[in-house]
């Protein structure tokens, strides 16, 4: 009898060999369930700690904890059986020290079994890259606008315009010679990622970053529509799950309200007789 082989799950090496072939597909998933449905369809899942807003309420990235990361790595690791899981490393667990970095890294795989963490920053963060790549991590690096230095960009404003684009392209360029198997490129011109993604060897993934990067990625509370009253200019909603879920929960209310529900068809009859004494 034959049997299928089993799917073998992309490592870091596979998604540089992406580049300049085929363009990349990425999706944040932070729950077992929606891993194993963007599974089959991306080469990339990043445990993003945008979990935090989406999932939790948080008014921003800051609050996220390491454990809260380890939580849903594991969760979404339980079920990818062929994407790279990348797993962000939350604020304050790496700008200290490459030796911090190392520490926090070294824990966020060991315990959720991902194949490589994410880290944003760009220049400063040179010697931090290299030092955990050269320690067997793998490492996504972030720049352009990053979610976790808002208070300082002032806010989550577009990055590298006029004169502000060599910052950005020194970051990128200096994130991949550092050994960054990847770069995210986020809410920067298209034109700037463009140059970006041909200067560098590995590949770029945007977010509000044009069409000419190797890759895309996207928050997938967004596409679902979940969000009704905020749509950034770089979404593209795939479905409007948001006003679905709404009137689904609004016609439960009502048919618990009029005895509607549960119906005959959702209850159960007794089986047994019950004795007369």
């Amino acid at each position: 009898m034959s049997r299928t082989p089993p799917v073998k799950q992309k490592l870091p090496p596979d998604i540089v060999a992406l580049k300049g072939k085929q363009p990349i597909v990425c999706l944040t998933a932070y729950t077992a369930p929606i891993a194993r449905l963007a599974d089959q369809h991306c080469d990339l899942l990043l445990v993003g700690d945008s979990v935090g807003m989406v999932l939790h309420g948080l008014p921003t990235t800051l609050g996220v904890s390491i454990e809260m990361m380890i939580l849903h790595g594991q969760a979404v690791m339980r079920t990818a059986k062929s994407a790279l899981v990348v797993v962000d490393m939350p604020f304050g667990s790496y700008e200290e020290s490459p030796q911090q970095a190392f520490r926090n890294a070294a824990r966020i795989l060991a315990e959720t079994g991902a194949g490589a963490v994410k880290l944003e920053g760009g220049v400063h963060m040179r010697e931090t890259i290299e030092f955990l790549t050269t320690r067997g991590v793998a490492v996504m690096a972030h720049v352009g606008l990053t979610p976790q230095a808002f208070n300082t960009l002032g806010g989550y404003r577009v990055q590298g315009r006029d004169e502000d684009a060599e910052r950005v392209f020194n970051d990128a360029v200096a994130t991949a010679e550092a050994g960054a198997f990847a770069v995210t490129l986020e809410k920067i011109p298209s034109e700037l990622a463009k140059r970006i993604t041909d200067a560098i060897n590995v590949p770029t993934i945007g977010i509000g970053a044009g069409a000419d990067c190797d890759g895309q990625v996207l928050v997938i509370d967004d596409i679902f529509g979940f969000f009704v009253d905020f749509r950034a200019k770089f979404v593209k909603r795939y479905a409007e799950l948001g006003e679905d879920a709404d009137r689904a929960i609004a016609q439960y209310a009502a048919e618990v309200r009029s005895r509607q529900f549960p119906g005959p068809e959702h209850s159960f009859g007794s089986t047994t007789k019950v004795s007369k004494k």
